[in-house]
């Protein structure tokens, strides 16, 4: 994974100027679990897919996930000087090249898709697949996520925790686990399972990581901790308390799992997974 990652970000006949790769090149080599492209070849490898073949859609994934770290990050965002125990990206090169480090990554997600084998050989899989990651990182999903998280509607009430994290986290997951579907070539019946996983696994991450936001350390973090009450920030645990936030993390785990019921022992890493996200501690 983490050599294709690299390897895709090189076009042919392409040169990017040094100061952004190495912007783009330091934020998506500093770390970090790889969830989402995991998922997306777990789940596509459940359904019978072709790793090799669903890798540049993997590393896809990934750049996006990058990217909205990057720019999550900077100043007038959620203004974060650490990304996984070092420099936030906007620190280290600077916020003009931070934002088109971020800009590269998201556009260059697509190229890849597009010059994928799959893309040429199953088109029509190809372009649903990009279409729901699309769908998952804009103005629905991920950015309109990131939106209400910065500011509260035009009526000043504040949108629920959860309705933040499906939008800014899950629909990210909840498209990996899909994609991976489509692009192994499995039923409707199972790609909808596949995405109902990742979209409860997503809120389940986003509730872990805001209980370790209360309960953990920069060293575990790699980030500040504690800083979303000071700001005034909705989370799931300042809005349902840390006891009962606890009790909904392990009722979501149970729920993620319960959503592969389609599925066998060919679903087993995506069971896992569920269980890491549970029990991390960064």
């Amino acid at each position: 994974m983490e050599d294709s990652l690299l390897r895709f970000l090189s076009p042919d006949r392409c040169d990017i100027p040094g100061r952004l790769r190495e912007a783009m090149e330091y934020s998506l080599t500093s770390g970090g679990k790889r969830i989402r492209p995991v998922l997306l070849l777990s789940a596509g490898g459940a359904v019978g897919g072709d790793e090799k073949e669903m890798l540049p859609f993997a590393c896809a994934v990934e750049y996006i996930h990058t990217y909205s770290l990057i720019h999550d990050d900077l100043p007038a965002m959620d203004d974060d000087d650490f990304r996984r125990g070092q420099p936030s990206c906007h620190k280290a090169f600077g916020e003009a090249e931070a934002i088109l480090a971020g800009d590269a990554l998201l556009t260059e997600a697509f190229r890849v898709m597009g010059e994928s084998r799959i893309a040429e050989r199953d088109p029509g899989s190809a372009v649903r697949a990009m279409a729901m990651l699309a769908r998952a990182s804009g103005a629905c999903g991920m950015a309109g996520g990131q939106m209400m998280d910065l500011r509260p509607p035009g009526d000043g009430v504040s949108p629920a925790a959860e309705e933040i994290a499906l939008r800014k986290t899950a629909a990210l997951l909840s498209a990996a686990a899909g994609m991976g579907g489509v692009l192994g070539g499995c039923d409707e019946p199972r790609v909808e399972s596949l995405a109902r996983y990742g979209r409860t696994l997503g809120i389940l991450f986003q509730l872990v990581d805001d209980i370790l936001d209360e309960t953990g350390s920069f060293e575990e973090m790699g980030k500040r901790v504690g800083k979303d009450p000071g700001r005034g920030k909705v989370t799931c645990v300042s809005e349902m308390g840390m006891e009962a936030a606890v009790r909904k993390s392990e009722e979501l785990g149970r729920e993620a799992i319960a959503a592969l019921s389609l599925f066998g022992p060919e679903a087993d890493t995506l069971r896992g997974i569920v269980r890491l996200v549970a029990v991390r501690r960064s």
